[in-house]
């Protein structure tokens, strides 16, 4: 039975380890049972699933992961938390724990072993210093996933969510939305967490896409676009698009392409939509 998501348990089990909380690693552990109860129901876990969890921490999430999924894969980064998982998880047969750095694993092959290469879920309570790589890492590497419902920084989680015109919007949003359908879930604050970190927290569910919602030509030349395009927010799209040396484009390219699509030369990346990226990049690619 999970009983780890209360700020006694878990301060029993640091005080019995003597765990030292690493803030290089990002540590702040669960100790709300309300706000895990939604992270499961959003996951929609059954015991055919396989689920990938980064960061179990002390095994808090781990331990309702194993009540509901088939198999918990958990990577943990911290040595120090090894034995400790070791024994919060001893009466679960259906997880099993790697001492790793999740963005040094192949995860392609680790699906593959443990999973069969069938689409898994992952669920974490991700160290909000290292959110975006770990994200589009599951996201561009073509990892077998179906969903990711996972805890991060609130400002992330807007950041992922919002749409063209937002102060949020930007590369990770377009990014984000060309892989999955990103759907908030619910907030925690800083009470939700041992220690309390210093800002507030959302979990957002990511819904892979069986096929992304546009097909430009060169999906990588277009985020190549898309990330000269809020390198610098503050310049036009065109600034920013002819100032990127790696481009090579022309401005008169440009405003071409952007005068064939019906949009002004004074522009900015943040008002254009996915769809819209995808055309210029089209356009300029030629």
């Amino acid at each position: 039975m999970a009983y780890l998501a209360s700020p006694y348990k878990t301060s029993e089990v640091i005080k019995k380890y003597s765990f030292v909380f690493r803030k290089k690693f990002g540590q702040n552990f669960l100790i709300s049972p309300a706000v895990l109860e939604s992270i499961m129901d959003a996951a929609e876990l059954t015991k055919e699933d396989t689920v990938l969890e980064i960061g179990p921490g002390i095994g808090t999430m781990t331990q309702y992961l194993a009540e509901r999924a088939g198999k918990v894969i958990a990577v943990e980064i911290d040595t120090a938390l090894i034995p400790i998982l070791k024994d919060t998880l001893s009466e679960y047969d259906n997880v099993k724990v790697i001492n790793d750095d999740v963005l040094k694993l192949d995860l392609n092959r680790l699906i593959e072993e443990e999973a069969g290469g069938k689409p898994v879920k992952v669920a974490a309570n991700l160290p909000y210093y290292i959110t975006t790589p770990i994200i589009m890492a599951l996201l561009e590497k073509n990892v077998p996933l179906e969903s990711i419902t996972i805890m991060v920084q609130k400002e992330v989680a807007a950041r992922m969510k919002t749409g063209p015109g937002s102060k949020d919007y930007g590369a990770l949003s377009l990014s984000v939305q060309y892989y999955a359908k990103p759907e908030i879930v619910t907030e925690a604050g800083p009470e939700c967490f041992m220690p309390r970190p210093e800002v507030s927290s959302t979990v957002i569910k990511l819904k892979r896409y069986e096929v992304p919602p546009v097909t430009p030509q060169s999906p990588e030349y277009m985020f190549r676009i898309i990330r000269a395009s809020f390198n610098h927010r503050r310049k036009t799209l065109v600034n920013g698009l002819t100032n990127d040396s790696s481009l090579s484009l022309s401005k008169e390219a440009v405003v071409n392409a952007l005068a064939e699509m019906g949009l002004r030369e004074d522009i900015r990346g943040e008002k254009l939509t996915l769809e819209e990226f995808a055309e210029l990049s089209d356009r300029l690619k030629g």
